[in-house]
């Protein structure tokens, strides 16, 4: 959540039904959209903000905490809320007020009002709110933490919530470590996001660690074949164990990340399983705007502007083995003549949709297909898109190994001249670029390629060669063949 560029990475899950996961024994984790109704925008605008706010309302009654919080096999329940009182339990969460552009230059101003953080129904609402302030817009919204109340090490937390939709919006739930100078500042210290849903595409969510120096981070995506995250609730949960983090919506897992590290600069990295070692606290909010999300527009309704909570809670084994070692890296091998892009020769005719070989990807209004045939990949485009990495084909798990030198070549045509732009990045490192990214201009006729870059980065085996062909003033197909990443001397 405190830094965030787009990631094209996506490992794509199909959830076509609620699974088991956390357990409910009250509340059912395939609430539809006809259960959710009835807490939605209607009863929003009946429950005022003086009822929100706790007036003339009984106080919070924390015997009903745990009431409905179901036993786990193999956990023990460390802490929960189930978010049936009258007001916001101050015993386990604290309000987190900051001024607008505290990070990735978000617009809202997070505030302490019950008219930002209430309770309705048994759900935590957390609503973003347009005002006006000095002739311009402004925005409030809601931000809550458990750091220092409810602090721990290990365990499997689970969150029943509905996102709100609307371009801008940007509900999460994520993690930080209680003592961030443990490790160092952001991203040294750690950071475990549970859930991000973008309110422009709710139909898609996102979880991902951030780490080391230089910044690490490692993303997994869900994309719902029907429906959405708005229109239902779903549990998102995380199983923080010594040496691994998995990640599952609704019972299945999406996520499994276990090759982490943290460093000082110039320094050795600090024992592992560093910064996923020391304790952390929870964080629910909604952001307004920001670099990832872009800002709201006249589309965005914000009588709707709400991420409601069903629970939290957090369990934990009777006990953890600490005695954990870093996995060791694998790296690609290369086929027999060099190559380590596979089915460069576009000898087969393989599926660019999965994370196998070659994948076709399209992001932010962009829009076309890709095929196989006639030993070379066609991507035809409908539209652009906004960004360059709107209309994308890649390839994943490049090994690129500090101090040496390696060699991009490739042919390419197009049925009318335009740009695209190569690049050998890094989507768990940060996103830097190994090769930066290269414009060149394609003709009608086949011309040849070549690029050569020396790897001075950290030894990275999942770096990922790109062709990005969006935002270029061009939707002319594109045609390339005999693509090759190899080492040289």
């Amino acid at each position: 959540m405190k830094s965030r560029k787009i990631i094209s990475l996506l490992a794509t899950i199909a959830m076509l039904s609620s699974m088991a996961g956390c357990g409910d024994s009250s509340k059912s984790d395939s609430s539809s959209a006809a259960d959710s109704s009835s807490v939605s925008s209607s009863s929003a605008e009946s429950s005022s903000a003086a009822d929100s706010s706790g007036s003339a309302q009984p106080d919070f009654d924390p015997s009903k905490t745990d009431e409905k919080t179901p036993d786990l096999e193999g956990y023990n329940l460390l802490w929960s809320d189930e978010f049936n009182g009258k007001k916001l339990d101050e015993s386990i969460w604290s309000y987190d007020p900051h001024e607008p552009g505290w990070t990735n230059n978000e617009l809202q101003e997070y505030t302490t009002s019950t008219d930002n953080v209430f309770i309705r129904e048994g759900k935590l609402v957390l609503k973003g709110i347009k005002t006006q302030k000095n002739g311009a817009d402004y925005y409030t919204s809601g931000k809550i933490k458990s750091q220092n109340k409810k602090d721990f090490l290990y365990g499997k937390i689970c969150v029943k919530a509905k996102t709100p939709e609307g371009q801008g919006l940007w509900p999460a739930i994520w993690m930080m470590p209680t003592d961030e100078s443990k490790y160092g500042q952001w991203p040294k210290c750690g950071e475990i996001d549970i859930m991000e849903v973008l309110g422009n595409d709710v139909k898609t969510a996102y979880g991902t660690v951030h780490y080391g120096e230089p910044h690490g981070e490692q993303q997994g995506t869900v994309k719902l074949e029907s429906g959405s995250f708005a229109d239902s609730f779903h549990e998102y949960s995380v199983e923080w164990e010594p040496g691994e983090i998995r990640w599952y919506i609704d019972g299945k897992e999406y996520l499994k990340v276990n090759d982490w590290f943290t460093a000082e600069k110039g320094q050795d990295d600090k024992p592992y399983p560093a910064p996923f070692d020391q304790t952390f606290f929870m964080q629910l909010n909604l952001a307004v705007g920001g670099d990832w999300p872009g800002n709201p527009d006249a589309s965005t309704n914000f009588d709707k502007a709400e991420f409601e909570v069903d629970y939290v809670r957090v369990y934990q084994k009777p006990s953890y083995d600490t005695n954990v070692k870093k996995p060791e890296q694998k790296f690609r091998e290369a086929t027999a003549d060099g190559n380590f892009i596979y089915n460069g020769d576009f000898s087969k005719a393989e599926d660019l949709n999965d994370d196998t070989d070659w994948k076709f990807l399209l992001f932010n209004e962009g829009a076309g297909s890709a095929e196989i045939k006639n030993n070379e990949i066609v991507i035809k485009s409908t539209a652009e898109g906004t960004e360059e990495y709107s209309v994308q084909l890649v390839q994943f798990d490049q090994p690129m190994i500090k101090g040496k030198k390696y060699r991009v070549t490739f042919d390419a045509y197009a049925e009318a001249e335009r740009t695209m732009k190569v690049a050998v990045t890094a989507p768990n490192q940060g996103w830097i670029r190994y090769l930066p990214d290269t414009s060149l201009d394609l003709k009608t006729t086949k011309q040849s390629y070549k690029y050569d870059f020396e790897m001075k980065d950290r030894t990275d085996p999942t770096g990922r060669l790109e062709f990005n062909m969006g935002k270029c003033g061009s939707t002319a197909t594109i045609h390339i063949s005999n693509v090759r990443l190899e080492e040289i001397k």
